[in-house]
């Protein structure tokens, strides 16, 4: 028999880990979850699109990656489906009449919901296209960023400022639950690969304005310490090991008498090159010092007999675990200025608790206030009256069906009857077996002898051809 195929076209499985825990260290099914959304996907044009799927990237692997918009589909669709799914946050990107772009961060399932206008953005692929060396999508996805908050809080600001000292925690608040918390001694250093800035603009004065600066990174580390020629050897050594059999990213050493020319830069060590005299720019990463956890080789009696004996010449202090490294943060993108506009409770439904172009005197506040407990008062007699008139309905449905419920059976019963009687003998199928075919032969029989009425008779009296003829 031929082997079965394997659908691998039409079946892309997920990016996902298998095991997350494994890899990034603080996996849980209680994390956080989030759906980007385009409401009026149809509507918002290409780029708005293009920057609804960057944001997706930046809030993987906890975001539905492939979800797809319908026009027809509202937010209530959205909004009713977080429950079933673990949705946390929901953020919508939409465009209004006058082109103006514009993003909600709603907070599943009562709000509150945060209205920011997107005033600059660029894409991903715009982001790359400025770089000389852009880094290109690998594993950084499969863990979740580390997220940076700088100026969320001011120090001088209070009740009574433009923008509130609670309104101020609630942003920080909402913006740290986009992401798992990150426990420092269960958590990997490999496993946080990218980070994501927010950083919100100061002002130079009290003018009640909230502008948040979104930048998105990725985290590149190298070795430091080393020359130039000594790192494009190590750099060849892991290539060849990457590659079957190729040789690209090798130096060419043929105008050289030895390896220590290449090394020092000539024979007189002229073009000895480092960080410093390389010519290129200068390196001003930050360095950090890792301890190396990765397998280590197995030494031989022998081997380790000379190394504790050069450990005991040695410093003792000294540590080879130890590895010098530098951080590089390249950028991914994409980059946005969002201001925010207004706060409300809810889901995009909900009284106004802050706003930045108007401003409520006290008066003002408590009307408000007074109409929102009226709207709720109304809104819960209203569904107390739905309730009362469909447990009202129901029961006076019971209660019509219980006087005729034996002749409703009754002509259930005298239905279904003929239903059988009607279908039983169209395709030749007895719901009896062989035992109802035999009978039929037998009556057949009994027709064509002319004495199918005295059988008639008999069956009145209570008596069954089966069983007559059986004697007989």
């Amino acid at each position: 028999m031929a082997k079965r195929r394997t659908k691998r076209r039409t079946h892309a499985g997920a990016n996902n880990p298998a095991t997350p825990a494994v890899v990034n260290g603080h996996a849980d099914t209680r994390n956080p979850k989030s759906m980007v959304i385009r409401i009026g996907a149809g509507e918002v044009g290409t780029s708005v699109s293009q920057l609804a799927t960057d944001v997706r990237r930046v809030m993987e692997p906890g975001t539905a990656s492939r979800l797809r918009e319908r026009k027809a589909n509202r937010l209530r669709d959205y909004v009713t489906m977080c429950g079933p799914l673990g949705v946390t946050h929901l953020m919508l990107f939409s465009r209004s009449e006058t082109g103006n772009t514009n993003l909600r961060l709603a907070i599943a399932p009562r709000g509150p919901t945060f209205h920011f206008r997107v005033e600059k953005y660029s894409l991903s692929k715009d982001v790359m296209r400025a770089q000389r060396r852009p880094l290109g999508g690998g594993k950084e996805y499969l863990t979740p960023p580390l997220l940076v908050m700088n100026n969320f809080t001011t120090p001088t600001s209070d009740a009574k400022s433009k923008v509130p000292r609670h309104l101020e925690s609630l942003i920080t608040t909402a913006f740290q639950s986009l992401f798992p918390p990150i426990n420092p001694q269960a958590t990997p250093l490999k496993s946080i690969r990218r980070v994501l800035l927010l950083s919100r603009e100061a002002s130079s004065e009290d003018d009640g304005s909230f502008v948040v600066n979104f930048r998105h990174y990725a985290i590149t580390t190298k070795t430091a310490g080393l020359s130039k020629p000594l790192k494009r050897l190590d750099a060849a050594e892991k290539l060849i090991k990457t590659r079957k059999g190729g040789k690209g990213g090798l130096p060419n050493l043929g105008s050289l008498q030895d390896i220590s020319e290449f090394m020092i830069g000539g024979a007189n060590g002229d073009g000895y090159m480092t960080d410093g005299t390389s010519g290129s720019e200068a390196d001003t990463d930050a360095e950090v010092e890792i301890l190396e956890s990765g397998p280590r080789k197995v030494l031989s009696a022998k081997a380790r007999a000379t190394a504790a004996l050069l450990e005991s010449t040695e410093d003792a202090d000294r540590n080879d675990n130890v590895e010098r490294r530098a951080v590089k943060l390249v950028e991914l993108g994409p980059r946005m200025r969002l201001r925010m506009t207004k706060v409300e409770e809810g889901i995009c439904s909900g009284k106004i608790l802050w706003h930045e172009y108007k401003v409520k005197s006290r008066q003002e506040m408590k009307e408000m206030e007074q109409r929102w407990e009226k709207r709720l008062k109304e809104k819960e007699a209203r569904k107390k009256q739905q309730k009362e008139n469909v447990e009202k309905k129901r029961k006076e449905k019971a209660d019509s069906r219980k006087p005729n419920s034996a002749k409703t059976k009754g002509d259930d019963e005298d239905e279904d009857m003929d239903d059988y009687d009607s279908d039983m003998y169209d395709n030749g199928f007895d719901s009896e077996g062989l035992e109802g075919d035999a009978e039929e032969q037998v009556n057949a029989k009994l027709e064509e002898d002319g004495k199918w009425e005295d059988e008639e008779e008999e069956i009145a009296d209570g008596k069954s051809a089966k069983t007559r003829s059986l004697k007989a």
